[in-house]
């Protein structure tokens, strides 16, 4: 009753403003559909509500042990049951594996042959991490496991049969040769004379392809090819693109001289056949296997078949050219030594035509139908152009970088302006390749990358950034890492779009692209100017601390103001930028500034040496001890260590005064529980600092020499 009694509740409920009603036609759809929600939200809350019957059926006595509970549950309990004891069977193998596999493995096998779908599936999972976990030997896995897998490899249903068979494959890569052989490939053989079921044929494709590199050349030829070609040239396409597809696998396991005299016709008759899906197969397998052919083979039997593929390409299917678009640049280079100079053009030509597919055809039609078609269209030119992109570098090897600029920049800016963000954001990806390739030639890119940093979608952004500093560096010293300290001055809008790119990082949501540029900044100092930074950046990096509201980015700004500090060439420049960091988050009215301010110290410590931050925020930071907020206090604490890792005595004794008047000040006044606790243990770590000067003697002079080293850097820049 209580449950059909809160419906009827809920159902009169949104009648209530019945006077407030309009009937209109699309309001009154909007009240049902409204009413139609609650129904939904509803009716699960009554059909979960067992039976006294039913709860009697499900429950199980608590007294059980973890096996026995498996085996009744197995026996005679429902589907849901059973299904939850094969999800947990590898947890019994790890607890007790010899009880599971004689008293519960024998009670799955049995379940199984009537199991639905849910349990096949969730049986199929858990033999699989059985056999990654380890829990039992090999031996013991195949003569427990292997049966019940090969049984229900047959199952009508093609998903689980999928899944089976994923877990045989599996299982076929750990298996001894000889297991193999009479568990597998014998059953194999035989049963290959006996008509079998698309489904079948399909996984024993699947197995061969596996099955070809765990035997010797001469067993494969003898036990497996016959039944490869058979199944090459079987009547159901599906099983002919599913062969093809493994003959790759089959290729390697055999090597090159058996390729040649028998895979090589096979492709080359499915490379022919009238399906076009088992054409498709051919060809991307006979892309893969361009290794394994020697310059005759690929000049008189792989490259006219390549050519006649190509030729008919745009005639047939678009599904063909997303294909085609994928592995041209593997085949170009594959092809290389072989081709004509007219051959090599005719290749060239054709990926121009794909880069730029799709963008010059207007058409006028306005037909729903051709809408439809074309949307599809659409799509498949967008893929095609997207692999033109990602083929780019391959492209650049296969005309020679020196020949770039006259051969590639038109279908280079073509890309890096493509209307579709999935084109340009391959081209962000591609770019660092691209410039490495490019050497001393990098120049010719520098408009694009300006383009690129200035694009309006956040995805292609992010994917430029992450080699940012390497693109940079390769185009100030042209491409020659000489070393020399020629700034990047012949690229004029570089830091009006620098600045542009992290703007619209900053207005966006994605705070992690954000994050990830401002982390990535850092480099600048060794591409443009200490003034250009001061001037462009630096300022930028203290509002971003004081004004973002996203910690991790709040972060990357204050590591990298102080990497943009460590590299600043003038003294006053230096002394305003230490100021502000003191006087607006040192002593900043929000707490959260403060915390800042301790990051930013922790970031100075890290990146200056030991002098110079006990000369600008050793007392800055103790001054925080005082601070109103709990929280302020703690984070200084676990920072206390480190701070007084920076002082040299007898140099900084003064400082190491204070820093104990403070620690006394605190264990004396603390009146928050939890950061007293955080002061007592930092107090017992401070002491044993003192305790371990001696005993680690070594690291110690190791630090000092590194610190020597930033200090010598510190003035050495200012002089310059």
């Amino acid at each position: 009753g209580a449950p059909a009694a809160r419906g009827s509740s809920c159902y009169m409920h949104p009648l209530t403003f019945s006077s407030k009603m309009d009937f209109s036609q699309s309001n009154l759809f909007g009240y049902i559909e409204d009413l139609q929600e609650l129904t939904i939200i509803e009716r699960p809350v009554r059909r979960s509500l067992k039976t006294p019957e039913e709860i009697e059926r499900l429950t199980v006595d608590e007294e059980l042990s973890d096996i026995e509970r498996a085996v009744y549950l197995l026996s005679s309990g429902q589907d849901v049951q059973g299904t939850s004891v094969v999800a947990n069977l590898p947890v019994l193998m790890r607890q007790n594996p010899a009880e599971t596999l004689r008293r519960v493995l024998p009670k799955i096998r049995e379940v199984l042959h009537v199991a639905g779908v849910e349990m096949q599936l969730t049986a199929a999972v858990s033999f699989l991490t059985v056999l990654q976990e380890e829990s039992v030997s090999i031996h013991t896995y195949s003569h427990s496991f292997l049966h019940i897998i090969l049984q229900n490899l047959e199952h009508r249903d093609a998903g689980v049969s999928n899944a089976w068979l994923e877990t045989l494959l599996a299982v076929i890569e750990a298996l001894p040769k000889e297991t193999l052989r009479h568990e597998i490939l014998n059953p194999l053989v035989s049963k290959a004379q006996l008509s079998q079921t698309l489904q079948s044929r399909l996984v024993s494709c699947k197995i061969m392809g596996k099955l070809a590199n765990k035997f010797e050349a001469h067993i494969i030829k003898r036990e497996i090819l016959p039944l490869v070609k058979s199944l090459c040239h079987d009547v159901e396409y599906e099983v002919r693109t599913c062969m093809c597809r493994q003959l790759e696998h089959i290729a390697q396991g055999i090597g090159t001289e058996l390729t040649k005299t028998v895979v090589l016709p096979e492709l080359v008759e499915l490379a022919r056949d009238e399906g076009s899906s088992v054409r498709l197969a051919a060809f991307e397998t006979l892309v893969n296997l361009l290794d394994m052919f020697d310059a005759d083979d690929r000049s008189q039997t792989v490259l006219p078949l390549v050519k006649s593929f190509c030729e008919k390409s745009f005639k047939a299917d678009e599904s063909i050219l997303v294909s085609l678009s994928f592995h041209l640049g593997k085949l170009c280079n594959g092809l290389y030594g072989i081709f004509t100079p007219e051959q090599h053009l005719r290749f060239l030509e054709f990926y121009k035509k794909l880069s730029t597919l799709g963008l010059q055809q207007e058409n006028g039609h306005n037909d729903n139908q051709l809408q439809l078609q074309t949307l599809e269209q659409e799509k498949k030119y967008i893929s095609v152009r997207k692999n033109c992109a990602y083929n780019f570098p391959a492209m650049i090897v296969f005309v020679d970088p020196k020949n770039f600029h006259l051969e590639l920049y038109s279908i280079f800016f073509c890309l890096c302006h493509d209307p579709e963000v999935p084109v340009r954001y391959t081209m962000a990806i591609s770019f660092y390749e691209v410039a490495k390739l490019l050497n001393s030639g990098v120049y010719t890119i520098h408009k694009e990358l300006v383009t690129l940093l200035q694009d309006e979608s956040l995805e292609v952004l992010d994917a430029l950034v992450g080699h940012l500093p390497e693109i940079l560096e390769l185009m100030t010293n042209g491409g020659e890492n000489n070393g020399s300290e020629s700034k990047l001055l012949s690229i004029p809008d570089l830091i009006p779009a620098l600045t542009t790119a992290e703007q619209r990082a900053a207005t966006s949501l994605k705070w992690r692209t954000h994050e990830k540029l401002l982390q990535k900044y850092a480099c600048l100092p060794h591409i443009i100017s200490s003034d250009q930074i001061y001037y462009r950046f630096l300022h930028r990096m203290l509002t971003i601390i004081l004004t973002n509201n996203v910690l991790p980015v709040q972060k990357a700004a204050a590591r990298t103001l102080c990497v943009y500090l460590r590299y600043n060439r003038k003294q006053e420049q230096r002394h305003e930028v230490i100021q502000k960091l003191i006087e607006q988050l040192g002593q900043g009215k929000s707490y959260w500034n403060r915390l800042r301010f301790l990051d930013t110290c922790e970031f100075i410590m890290e990146l200056f040496s030991k002098s110079f931050f006990c000369k600008y925020f050793f007392l800055p930071v103790l001054e925080l001890t005082h601070d109103p907020v709990a929280n302020v206090r703690m984070k200084l604490c676990y920072l206390l260590p480190k701070v007084k890792s920076t002082l040299k005595i007898p140099t900084d004794k003064h400082l190491l005064q204070q820093l104990e008047l403070c620690i006394r000040k605190l264990l004396c006044q603390e009146k928050d529980k939890d950061v007293l606790t955080i002061v007592k243990r930092t107090v017992l770590e401070l002491d044993r600092m003192e305790i371990s000067v001696d005993a680690f003697q070594k690291i110690f002079y190791e630090n000092d020499l590194l610190d020597q080293e930033k200090e010598r850097q510190e003035h050495l820049l200012l002089e310059m």
